[in-house]
């Protein structure tokens, strides 16, 4: 009964989320408090009771779906356990109702998303050191052994959470009968201090704390996972931007082989890290910055969290310090994917693409671009300061697309150059390796949301992944359209997740990645497969990078 009303009291301090559909609230989301994006808890009620290694938990129904808010993977990071590696939560008695989201990590003061649209799906949940939470959304706790889909969140390795609007995992898990997580942990200097190479043995294990967190989420599904009614033998990592990068990290890492089956990155991929000697150099100037050096190191973990992010972000800034994964020889060995894919997960089929304008996200753009301006960006944003080959290009890319406008043109060709490049490239580096096929996927569904100023822009085919269409409306807008498509790859990644492979009856024959034809699944008013589509763009591009 005390549950009960505990679930009753939430649901009287529910708060209004913006009207997405209309958009209209979106522009002063940057002004709310966290606790007025909580969730709403509108027609839940409690749920089953599972039993986890650490103790009794019990959730919420909606939509017949069980979800499991705010569940912990690890201790708090704070004081003895700042910048070392997750431990274990500790066990506790009875049961813990898990309703409402958590915390997150700390983040960059005064850093939002680059799009309203996108900030509309932020909760802003509070900030904290006790951060290492996840969330599992299942149809249900009856031991049916359901692929397990496990979700990395964007925002590089510096901001986010895993609570986002559009991470929720009801309609995919419901959907798709799949069991969705997914999970919070450290990042920026919090997750990404390198200590290691600095205190001797008592901080060897000092570095690529975010990481390490990861890997104690994966560990924690593989151990618990099955009570909630998923497959510890079949679980998938998954993420967008620095999602897809952490993906791909957590593919080089020794101590996460195993812990995963599949993997898909979707506009992210980390290739190379920072070395250990760069990553220590930076943090031996963070040191210097509060008047420490290496023999001090203890002193750390009594200050308070905003004195380390007060000279974190203090003037003047220090490249490389905390913005992501150190290739410390012993966690994370080597490079992530160079020069080849990484040996430990060498049979972990992968699936890899990325959005037709990534960059469309930022402002929105205006809505045109002057001739003379898109010549200068193709000149100095790719060909490498020459105006003869970036008259070239642009002459190629108009060839290609005559019915873009200038706008629209360039963060195309831009989006060619970079996270498309890095998609195509996971994909014939996991070929090259030959133990576990790929699949490259190109997103080029164009938003009329802000007068149709984003077009196919970076995060948009996340609502669509999650079957989230509805929930993202201020990303999506509200046509009717939207339900097939999100369908179709809502779909596909589910049968990627259960077969490892993602082809399914309502869509075309997805066959796997091979350089010599490079087949590429179209998601778009189309659904289409299509051999090698950006052929010419891509070798041109190749070229000019080998210049």
């Amino acid at each position: 009964m005390k549950a009960d009303h505990e679930l009753k009291s939430a649901l009287a301090r529910r708060a209004f989320i913006a009207n997405a559909a209309s958009g209209t609230a979106l522009l002063c989301l940057s002004s709310l408090s966290s606790g007025l994006l909580a969730q709403d808890l509108l027609l839940a009620k409690p749920g089953k009771t599972v039993k986890t290694q650490y103790g009794a938990v019990r959730g919420l129904v909606r939509d017949d779906v069980q979800q499991f808010w705010n569940l912990q993977y690890g201790a708090s990071t704070a004081g003895a356990n700042r910048f070392k590696p997750p431990q274990a939560p500790a066990a506790w008695s009875g049961v813990q109702d898990h309703f409402q989201v958590g915390t997150r990590s700390f983040q960059q003061p005064g850093v939002g998303e680059p799009s309203p649209v996108v900030l509309a799906m932020n909760r802003l949940e509070q900030e904290s050191e006790d951060c290492l939470r996840l969330n599992v959304f299942t149809p249900g706790t009856d031991r049916r052994a359901r692929p397990v889909m496990v979700w990395m969140h964007g925002g590089g390795f510096t901001s986010g959470s895993g609570n986002y609007l559009i991470y929720d995992g009801t309609y995919l898990a419901k959907k798709e009968d799949v069991v969705v997580v997914s999970v919070t942990h450290r990042l920026n200097i919090f997750g990404f201090l390198h200590l290691a190479d600095l205190g001797g043995e008592q901080w060897a294990g000092a570095t690529n704390a975010g990481m390490q967190d990861l890997v104690a989420a994966l560990q924690w599904i593989h151990d618990n996972i099955a009570q909630f009614g998923g497959d510890p033998d079949r679980v998938t990592i998954f993420g967008q931007s620095g999602g897809g990068s952490k993906t791909t990290t957590l593919m080089a890492m020794p101590a996460a082989k195993g812990l995963f089956h599949r993997a898909i990155a979707q506009s992210g991929a980390a290739l190379r890290g920072i070395t250990a000697s760069d990553a220590s150099a930076a943090t031996e100037k963070f040191l210097a910055k509060l008047n420490l050096n290496s023999k001090q190191l203890e002193r750390l973990q009594s200050l308070t969290p905003q004195q380390i992010q007060d000279a974190l972000y203090s003037q003047p800034a220090i490249p490389g310090l905390g913005t992501g994964p150190v290739i410390d020889g012993k966690v994370i060995p080597r490079h992530q994917w160079e020069p080849t894919a990484p040996e430990f997960s060498a049979n972990v089929p992968l699936l890899a693409g990325s959005v037709a304008t990534e960059n469309g996200w930022v402002g929105p753009p205006p809505f045109e671009l002057a001739d003379a301006e898109l010549l200068s960006l193709f000149t100095s944003g790719i060909a490498n300061k020459d105006a003869t080959k970036g008259q070239q290009l642009l002459d190629l890319y108009r060839s290609r697309y005559p019915q873009l406008r200038n706008r629209m043109l360039w963060l195309t060709a831009e989006s060619d150059n970079t996270r498309r490049r890095n998609a195509q490239e996971l994909n014939k580096l996991k070929f090259e390796q030959g133990k576990a096929p790929s699949w490259l996927y190109y997103f080029n569904w164009f938003s009329p949301v802000h007068d149709n100023r984003m077009g196919s822009y970076h995060t948009l085919d996340i609502p669509f992944v999650f079957n989230n269409v509805d929930v993202g409306a201020s990303m999506t807008g509200a046509g009717q359209e939207r339900y097939r498509l999100a369908h179709v790859m809502s779909a596909a990644w589910a049968a990627f997740a259960r077969t490892g492979n993602p082809d399914h009856a309502d869509m075309p024959h997805w066959p796997a990645f091979n350089p010599a034809e490079y087949p590429t699944m179209v998601f778009g008013n189309e659904v289409i497969m299509r051999q090698d589509p950006n052929r010419e763009e891509r070798l041109a591009l190749a070229s000019l990078h080998k210049g």
